[in-house]
């Protein structure tokens, strides 16, 4: 017995002695960003490059989104045409196209992108990738058709193309593959691994403000110089959200990407170039996190915010619920269509109408809105809270939209006064009489007698306004409810897979008009943006349950938090 003792006592002390050895021939892994020159406007990181380009070949989200309506439509897209001119353009001066081949052959675990010019596609890939493997790709193996440079003491190799004067350059230094656009990036690389001291993009400002905010590594950063970015005549046209006038109060940001079983999770930092000039309260960022226990569980989309001003929560009620209407169109920035007919130029109706002057508009009334108005302006609101979902009429055919506004005050409500000015705006647009504006008394709310289901409650400081008396019942419901949600500026969530089939069936019905008449199988047409576009993208992501988003600000940081909920 004391024999074997000995004996995995020193086993034990070999292994011991055996890893502290292994430590101190292989350091801990060294930030790929230390190699990177000073310079670009998007660093992209992942800590397993390899695993993720493997999990998306393989997922049946691929393979739906090829073949969807929303593929189709971005494969049509200036984006998708310049993207590939660009792969063109690559394939002419490496001699070899970028496909999914030759993706797979230098994704490597720890990988990092660095882009520099985004008009020109400018980048710097770096790929942990072991050597052996990275000698066997096809890149390396065209190696004797490029011209051999040295920087650093490391041999790299440089092509160009003479048409299009694009440049590839590529490298292998020990089990790093470098791959560039510019045979000077990847220059500066090396001469940084040699250990040589120069800038890198871990001595700018934007980069050292934004990742000492955020903390560790996701399985995907992105970390954007938007101080430069957004200025960017080919960022404002790429741009997908087109916010730029919100991302320009910005300096820089980082985005870190966390995959847990069945929720990914995305961790934003935003970086204000000066902090703004009044913050939310206290009592309103608490009140804004409170009235997230109002929000019922079959909620289809909801919004909750903090410090919203009177005018904001007057649009609010008017536009969901008092008074449904579009807003003004946005101006469009595409050229309009000429149709060319047989030669009718008008008809002799036409010459009646003036084009020296812009068509009369009728002004809206507002001596109606005025109580409300003066209600919401002499009452201080902390927070607002928005409610809605649909749901399919009895013959299944239509799909009607359900709303619930809750407004959070200071001091407490006066019902008599909500009561009165809701009933002096709806009034005018509803009877020539008093016939449907009276009041009944429900259980917990008020209801109008008529046939338009508009429903209100008063519980002390809290207001809800409703057009659906079943809303209006599960809101209150959940008022003996506590919230353990920490103050936040904004909270807002989407259940779509409760919402995905409905959407689809109310934008079937509402772009039917537009479909045209000889639309079908083979024929080419352009699909509908909502029906088509949207819906596909709904369903190729119908996996994807539920998403939210909250927002909270730390001095001259915004931090955002989503989390995306996967059924499967």
């Amino acid at each position: 017995m004391k024999r074997i003792l000995i004996i995995v006592c020193v086993a034990l002390a070999g292994a011991g002695i055996g890893w502290a050895g292994y430590r101190a021939v292989s350091p801990p892994d060294v930030p790929l960003s230390k190699f990177v020159p000073a310079g670009p406007l998007l660093y992209l990181e992942a800590q397993d490059f390899s695993s993720l380009q493997s999990d998306w070949n393989s997922s049946p989200q691929k393979r739906q989104w090829i073949n969807s309506d929303s593929y189709e439509v971005f494969s049509r897209s200036r984006l998708f045409l310049r993207l590939k001119g660009a792969g063109e353009q690559f394939a002419a001066a490496a001699g070899l196209p970028p496909d999914m081949d030759f993706f797979a052959q230098v994704a490597g675990q720890r990988s990092a992108v660095a882009i520099y010019d985004i008009g020109k596609l400018e980048f710097l890939y770096i790929a942990y990738l072991p050597s052996a493997k990275s000698m066997q790709s096809s890149l390396y193996q065209t190696r004797a058709k490029f011209e051999p440079r040295n920087a650093g003491g490391i041999d790299f190799y440089v092509r160009r193309d003479p048409q299009s004067e694009r440049e590839v350059a590529f490298a292998i230094s020990g089990d790093y593959l470098l791959l560039a656009t510019r045979q000077d990036l990847i220059a500066g690389a090396l001469q940084l691994m040699s250990g040589k001291q120069d800038r890198t993009v871990e001595s700018e400002s934007w980069w050292t403000q934004s990742t000492a905010a955020a903390g560790h590594a996701g399985d995907l950063r992105m970390v954007l110089n938007l101080q430069t970015l957004v200025p960017n005549g080919y960022f404002r046209t790429y741009w997908v959200q087109q916010n730029i006038t919100d991302l320009s109060q910005y300096s820089a940001a980082v985005s870190d990407l966390f995959r847990s079983g069945k929720e990914y999770r995305e961790e934003r930092v935003l970086i204000r170039k000066k902090e703004p000039a009044q913050a939310a309260s206290a009592d309103s960022l608490a009140s804004a996190a409170d009235l997230s226990r109002l929000i019922p569980e079959n909620a289809g989309v909801y919004v909750t915010a903090a410090n919203p001003g009177a005018d904001a929560c007057f649009a609010l009620l008017e536009t969901k619920i008092l008074a449904p209407h579009l807003g003004p169109a946005p101006i469009s920035q595409i050229a309009p269509q000429v149709q060319l007919t047989s030669g009718e130029q008008g008809a002799s109706s036409d010459l009646e109408t003036r084009i020296d002057q812009a068509p009369a508009e009728t002004p809206a009334t507002t001596s109606s809105a005025a109580a409300l108005k003066d209600l919401l302006g002499k009452t201080p609101i902390l927070a607002s809270l928005q409610l809605q979902s649909t749901q399919r009429d009895s013959a299944g055919v239509f799909v009607r939209t359900h709303t619930a506004v809750i407004f959070a005050a200071a001091s407490d409500w006066s019902e008599e006064s909500v009561n009165s000015a809701l009933n002096e705006f709806v009034r005018p647009g509803l009877t020539a009489g008093q016939l449907g504006t009276s009041w009944r008394q429900k259980s917990g709310y008020q209801q109008l007698d008529g046939l338009w289901p508009l429903t209100v409650a008063v519980r002390g400081k809290e207001l809800i306004v409703s057009d659906d008396p079943s809303l209006m019942e599960s809101v209150l419901a959940n008022f003996a409810r506590k919230s353990d949600r920490k103050p936040l500026e904004y909270f807002a969530g989407f259940n779509h897979q409760q919402e995905r089939e409905n959407f689809a069936r109310f934008t079937s019905l509402v772009d039917r008009p537009n479909m045209p008449v000889n639309a079908g199988p083979g024929s080419e047409r352009e699909p509908q943006f909502f029906s088509g576009n949207m819906a596909s993208l709904s369903a190729t992501l119908a996996d994807v349950s539920a998403e939210r988003i909250e927002i909270r600000s730390d001095g001259g940081k915004v931090r955002q938090t989503v989390t995306y909920e996967w059924s499967q």
